[in-house]
């Protein structure tokens, strides 16, 4: 069976079991008492954001059959992007590829969802595999279904989709998408306000701020529109994707867990770079009964 071999240079996440786990065994966790239908997690180095994404994928589910991870980093017009692999590889063990689910979840999208076509991920992307250790030591014994979605509102689409067909298979579904917030700086050529603190507080209270409260609200159209406008997500597909599939799923809207920006990381002596990241965590829950 032919595995997909890690890309990613070492300094992304820890590269034995051992340090896996010691990670993932200190970062706070609060699951509620029901888990998660889908969640959110950023996709930077663990150093920068591995705690906030630990708070999302640790509310899925860990008896789900299988997660749908869906990245980004694909603009409008391009085709979504699957796995062909048989299985995944990670410091924790191969994770096999859910092939079923797969192939019938292609045949929908080229057919129906997406008239460019779907196509073979082929290429170097950090937005899954930086959480594929995440999602192996949380959920052990999951199946996976590696997938990657443009920003437009197909992907929400396809997110529905996805739910649907895990209820024609009897999937136990856990669905993970993978963005990071507003990229600010020279880094990134994005200095509306600036540099310093002022800069660093407008990308917390507002732009990074507005994005969530638009993803809270569930409105498709309205998280392109910011996404686009206040380049405030750089894979709002993969948001879409997981939206659709918990409002499919009848989820209430989405709950912040966590929030914060690659400043906060080891900055001890309180310097603001020039250039930085806003990172979240959000998750969808069932609606409790009797509200």
């Amino acid at each position: 069976m032919i595995a997909r071999k890690r890309c990613l240079p070492v300094g992304w996440y820890p590269q034995s079991a051992e340090k896996i786990a010691r990670f993932l065994d200190t970062v706070p966790k609060n699951p509620p008492p029901q888990a998660a239908l889908a969640a959110v997690a950023p996709h930077a180095g663990w150093f920068y954001s591995g705690s906030i994404a630990a708070a999302a994928v640790s509310v899925l589910d860990p008896r789900s059959d299988t997660v749908v991870l869906i990245g980004g980093h694909l603009p409008a017009g391009m085709p979504p992007l699957f796995a062909e692999e048989a299985r995944v590889s990670t410091p924790l063990g191969d994770v096999e590829i859910d092939g079923e689910f797969r192939d019938i979840l292609q045949k929908e999208l080229e057919d129906d969802v997406f008239p460019q076509g779907i196509a073979v991920d082929r290429y170097q992307d950090n937005t899954i595999e930086v959480l594929l250790p995440m999602v192996r030591y949380f959920i052990p014994h999951a199946r996976l279904l590696w997938l990657r979605l443009p920003a437009e509102t197909a992907s929400f689409e396809a997110g529905k989709r996805i739910a649907r067909i895990g209820e024609t298979l009897g999937r136990n579904l856990g669905v993970l998408g993978s963005t990071d917030l507003t990229h600010y700086g020279d880094n990134y050529n994005f200095s509306p306000m600036g540099s310093g603190k002022q800069a660093l507080d407008w990308v917390r209270a507002v732009n990074d701020r507005t994005f969530i409260q638009v993803v809270k609200e569930g409105n498709p159209a309205k998280v392109l529109a910011k996404a686009r406008q206040d380049k405030s997500s750089c894979s709002a597909g993969a948001v879409l994707g997981a939206m659709g599939f918990a409002q499919s799923r009848g989820a209430g809207n989405a709950t912040l867990l966590a929030y914060g920006t690659s400043v906060d990381a080891g900055n001890e002596d309180g310097e603001i770079p020039n250039s930085f990241v806003g990172y979240a965590a959000l998750a969808w829950y069932p609606i409790a009964p009797g509200c």
